[in-house]
């Protein structure tokens, strides 16, 4: 449930003009969004987030033992659809058959999990990722329970199940995914990695030609000036300013970009490696070629980036 809070402008039976109101939208319940201008990036952003599952084509199932994440990744976000957490007895000398039966009560939680939450449909790769061997566990445990079953859903879809190892079975352990180069070949073909791929070159360009990769809006709008930006980051956080012109900037930057076929990819705060790129003040951009003059310039009228 969302939670809208605000002041009435409208006169009605129900609420006192000006008075403050609150309006919960919840799950299935129709309601509608008026503004008087929706800018291209709203209207992109929105189209996408209404159907998560339909549009997330990479899962990643991170565990660690009695604890599990069951997420689905999108290039604008990394959503928890599940989490299974269930008490596993310790192991005890001479008698282990009590710490079994909680692994496999967790391994059925996660299964169970995993069926209602993956579209096979849409989902190109799902990544099983622990420490030690609890994700080879859980996969031989789910494919001997599919044969037996005959869980065609699992069955027909053993290949886009990929093991890993990650740190642990908390959320962040997906940005350890994402950027593992030895799952590169695997993840090629989803959006998601592609966000992460596209920061790392940014930080990779940085070292090996600062001058064609800047961060901070200053710094890149001088770049849009000459049409410049190959690849432009950008956090969704900044179209969320409480400044109006603000807003309009970022949006004008982005269409601009856009328009001279430069890239753009639009991260979100949800999603770690949108995290990373806040840290650099939520935008920065790649270059086409190098333009020492623009570092030049900020320290010639002693500016720094913003």
């Amino acid at each position: 449930m969302l939670r809208v809070k605000g002041k009435n402008m409208a006169e009605n039976d129900y609420v006192k003009m000006g008075a403050y109101h609150t309006v919960d939208l919840e799950l299935n319940r129709k309601f509608s969004i008026t503004k008087d201008v929706w800018d291209s990036v709203s209207l992109e952003r929105l189209e996408f987030a209404c159907d998560v599952a339909q549009h997330a084509d990479l899962a990643a199932v991170v565990m660690q033992e009695g604890l599990s994440n069951v997420c689905l990744i999108t290039p604008a976000m990394t959503t928890v659809r599940a989490k299974i957490d269930v008490s596993i007895p310790r192991k005890r000398k001479g008698n282990i058959a009590q710490h079994e039966k909680g692994m496999n009560k967790f391994f059925d939680a996660v299964i169970q999990a995993i069926i209602r939450h993956i579209n096979f449909d849409v989902v190109k790769c799902v990544l099983l990722a622990s420490p030690g061997f609890i994700k080879d566990q859980l996969f031989d445990y789910m494919m001997q329970w599919a044969a037996k079953m005959d869980e065609k859903k699992v069955l027909d879809n053993k290949s886009k199940f990929v093991l890993a190892h990650c740190s642990s079975g908390f959320k962040h352990s997906v940005k350890e995914l994402l950027a593992d180069p030895n799952l590169a070949t695997r993840l090629s073909e989803t959006k998601a990695a592609g966000e992460v791929r596209a920061l790392e070159s940014f930080y990779q360009m940085m070292h090996s030609e600062p001058a064609r990769a800047y961060y901070g809006i200053v710094h890149v709008e001088k770049a849009n000036e000459t049409q410049a930006i190959e690849l432009l980051l950008i956090s969704d956080e900044l179209f969320r300013s409480s400044d109006i012109n603000q807003r309009k900037r970022y949006v004008k930057l982005v269409e601009a970009v856009k328009d001279y076929s430069g890239t753009v990819k639009i991260f979100s705060s949800m999603h770690v490696s949108g995290e990373q790129l806040g840290q650099l003040s939520g935008i920065a951009a790649i270059l086409r070629f190098p333009m020492p003059e623009i570092e030049d310039d900020d320290k010639e009228d002693g500016h720094t980036s913003d």
